[in-house]
């Protein structure tokens, strides 16, 4: 059968667009430091760490995510409903099977991780599985399995360690000004005091310029995934209505952190008062209205 989803052409060549850029703006940061310092050693540095954290990330994200919930596998025999739900709605969308795994918590959600389809990895919480009937179940599947289909989760994947990445190097140049890095770049006249210029104002705005292009890619593919699994279910109301129940459970997630946060189909942290423009920029879930008004808008 014929997937839904067209990872094996247009995403791929994205993903390597993705890579290839992480790579080009490494390098530019590591290259500014080098040059305000004019320490060369700064950007073959910067370049191993991003090789060796884009490789990282990549084979081993999903068992790295899967220790930090503390999930643990689902079997046919053990959870029965939820692994039929799964299996139907792989075989109607075209993908293979995804492990499944079972997240401790009370708290309804669920995440979808791995480097590509064939490696993908499902997890829902125990309360998504106690709270939700089977239409809203079926409507959280079909979301994480669009994300799988649309490889959103190397694309977070690599989000996060570009973002991580230039927030070190930032944090390692600014930390050097105070142990004598003024000393080694001050005796090159006006261009050396141009670039130290420069590179302190890259490293202050860097970091937070990344974090926002980080969030405004996860808050769009949320509704990406919202609209691709409601055409998966041909049902956006049980997607609609999950959301509105999850997003009404205050249960605090015990699992739940900044790194891991944009994975899950809600907003682990939603139990705090989110409500000033400053702090939506800093959201990495588009508002839960927001996307039950699309969905419904589909009917």
């Amino acid at each position: 059968m014929a997937s839904l989803y067209t990872y094996k052409d247009s995403n791929i060549r994205k993903t390597w667009f993705l890579f290839t850029g992480f790579f080009v703006v490494v390098i530019a940061i590591g290259w500014i430091f080098a040059q305000a310092y004019a320490d060369p050693s700064i950007l073959y540095i910067a370049v191993f760490f991003s090789v060796f954290m884009s490789a990282l990330s990549y084979w081993y994200s999903d068992k790295i995510v899967l220790k930090m919930t503390r999930a643990t596998p689902a079997t046919r025999e053990s959870h029965r409903e939820l692994w039929n739900v799964v299996e139907n709605l792989t075989i109607t969308a075209g993908l293979p099977m995804p492990k499944v795994y079972l997240v401790p918590e009370e708290a309804p959600n669920a995440f979808a991780t791995g480097r590509d389809p064939k490696h993908a990895v499902l997890a829902v919480t125990e309360g998504l599985i106690r709270r939700l009937d089977r239409s809203e179940l079926e409507g959280v599947i079909a979301h994480e399995l669009s994300h799988i289909g649309n490889r959103d989760m190397l694309v977070g994947t690599v989000a996060v360690v570009l973002v991580g990445f230039i927030a070190i190097l930032s944090d390692m140049f600014i930390r050097s000004m105070f142990l004598g890095g003024r000393r080694r770049s001050g005796g090159r006249g006006n261009a050396g005091a141009i670039l130290l210029v420069v590179g302190i104002v890259l490293s202050i705005l860097a970091p937070i310029s990344a974090k926002l292009i980080q969030l405004a890619i996860s808050r769009r593919r949320e509704f990406l995934a919202d609209a691709s699994g409601a055409l998966l279910t041909r049902y956006p109301e049980g997607l609609a209505r999950a959301l509105e129940k999850i997003s009404k459970d205050t249960t605090p997630m015990a699992v739940a952190n900044n790194t891991t946060a944009h994975l899950w189909l809600d907003d682990p942290f939603k139990g705090k008062a989110k409500t000033s423009w400053f702090h939506k920029l800093f959201q990495t879930h588009p508002p839960v209205e927001e996307r039950i008004a699309a969905l419904r808008g589909m009917t």
